[in-house]
């Protein structure tokens, strides 16, 4: 990674005229324009859904299928928007970019559009997009069965005793059904297009520069583009990040699983030993939790339990993989306990989550495959290699029983990257904002780090002290909350890699 260097005066005062640049006014002919791109007019419609935004409105973005052709085939992306009440005060667009591989930005902007206008107060009109493959957006299948979508065996848990042979097997049968059925729609599902595409929406819209909003994944999307459009970007938020290492990219991530989980769950254990827990209390003490937890999941290995879902029994996967759900946010956390507490009880009849009682659909189980075996190619490595570096894994992690280590469809892919994964570096506009939750499950703090340490005097780090995935309008904290609606709406940045208590 490189290290931190002071910029030129020159960067820095472009840096500084580009925060101020964005005007309500921009018209569609002053946007810098890709000059194989199009011409695209959107025609916009009322979407408003309950809970949202009342003047939300939906359009298609035609986008090539192969931007190395880009006047050939043309697919569609949903897109949306929620324009500011305050055209006075608006100062430019903000693009919401999800989080997955596979959320949705229509749908996460239906969801957070009302307290999002409400922080920023007319400052930017709102827009998001559905990836390819993604909600309204031009979708893909690999013909999967119902067994190897389901979300336990799309994520690698392997058998009880760490055995690996059945991975193995359904990751090449995946693979193999991915360049069988998948086409070249399921080709295109990448990192890069999501970058490209986002840009095409930008010229659609008529606007020179964007701000952005991005967690989890969506945080690396919008990292990928400020390092290939870094003149497009106005102020810029990543939330929840993950090590942009190109080597590895989401293989990375998913190994980080493994310690984030690991330093997540005491804030589960200190809740479910509270002595205010009532019925939902688990054990007297914090240390008891864990132990508790692998004891019922080793039960359920051996006798999985007849489940609320006919045909469904929770196994010991089931319940490790529905624990890693809940570590994302504390609100899961009642949830979860009434869970284990009915395990406890050998007469009770476990209710499975939602995310556990059926199949994934085949356009969102091949979406959750396609992007991150798209993105870079991932090592060829034996059964038995795989075996060894799952029994380690399950000796270090227990809570994750060497699932993060395990094999992916993406190391029997078909087809190799078509596009080199983004080298993030510390060139470009110091624009950017990065929050992040010291105990995140998902995008661990030390993961974040590197991100930052690539950025270089680029970025500045907020490091909210609380646990879950998710830190701005997520978690609830107002010192999180404030710095980043306050650089959003002033321009103002703290001038140093700062905390937030919880």
């Amino acid at each position: 990674m490189t290290t931190y260097r002071r910029k030129s005066l020159l960067l820095a005062l472009a840096a500084a005229t580009g925060a101020t640049a964005l005007t309500a006014g921009v018209p569609a002919s002053a946007a810098p324009k890709d000059p194989t791109a199009p011409a695209v007019r959107l025609s916009w419609r009322p979407c408003a859904q309950p809970g949202g935004p009342a003047t939300q409105e939906c359009a298609d973005l035609p986008v090539p299928l192969d931007y190395a052709d880009p006047y050939g085939r043309q697919i569609t992306v949903a897109v949306s928007r929620v324009r500011s009440d305050r055209p006075e005060a608006r100062r430019g667009t903000l693009a919401v970019v999800p989080g997955g591989p596979g959320s949705s930005g229509v749908d996460r902007l239906t969801r957070k559009g009302v307290a999002l206008g409400s922080r920023l107060d007319g400052a930017y009109d709102l827009v998001a997009l559905d990836p390819r493959g993604v909600g309204g957006s031009a979708k893909a299948s690999c013909g999967l069965s119902d067994e190897d979508r389901m979300l336990t065996s799309l994520r690698p848990w392997p058998g009880p005793d760490g055995d690996v042979t059945e991975n193995v097997a359904r990751s090449r049968r995946t693979a193999e059904a991915c360049a069988r059925d998948g086409g070249a729609e399921l080709r295109s599902f990448t990192t890069a297009n999501q970058i490209r595409d986002l840009d095409r929406f930008r010229e659609a819209l008529g606007e020179r520069k964007l701000s952005a909003w991005g967690v989890s994944y969506g945080s690396y999307v919008a990292a990928g583009y400020a390092q290939k459009f870094p003149g497009r970007t106005d102020r810029w938020i990543l939330d929840s990040t993950g090590d942009p290492d190109p080597r590895k990219v989401a293989r990375g991530w998913l190994g980080n699983m493994g310690p984030g989980v690991e330093a997540r769950f005491p804030d589960f254990a200190a809740w479910a030993a509270h002595p205010d827990r009532g019925a939902l209390r688990l054990a007297e003490r914090p240390e008891e939790v864990e132990p508790l937890i692998l004891s019922l999941a080793a039960e359920l290995d051996g006798a999985p339990r007849k489940s609320n879902v006919a045909g469904v029994p929770l196994t010991g996967n089931g319940l490790r993989q529905s624990l890693q759900n809940t570590l994302v946010s504390d609100a899961s956390f009642p949830a979860f306990a009434e869970l284990v507490t009915a395990l406890r009880d050998p007469k009770v009849e476990p209710v499975l989550p939602p995310e556990l009682a059926r199949p994934l659909s085949q356009e969102d189980a091949a979406l959750m495959v396609a992007v991150v075996c798209n993105d870079v190619a991932w090592p060829r490595t034996s059964t038995a290699a795989y075996g060894r570096a799952v029994a380690e894994d399950r000796e270090r992690h227990p809570l994750t029983a060497g699932m993060t280590a395990n094999a992916m469809p993406c190391a029997f892919w078909k087809t190799a990257p078509t596009d080199k994964p983004v080298s993030i570096t510390d060139d470009g506009p110091s624009n950017i904002l990065m929050i992040q939750n010291r105990r995140d499950p998902a995008t661990p703090l030390f993961g974040a780090l590197e991100m930052r340490e690539a950025l270089g005097d680029r970025a500045v780090l907020v490091t909210v002290e609380r646990g879950g995935h998710g830190a701005y309008l997520g978690n609830g904290n107002p010192c999180g909350d404030a710095t980043v609606t306050r650089f959003l709406t002033t321009g103002e940045r703290p001038a140093a890699d700062t905390t937030c208590a919880g």
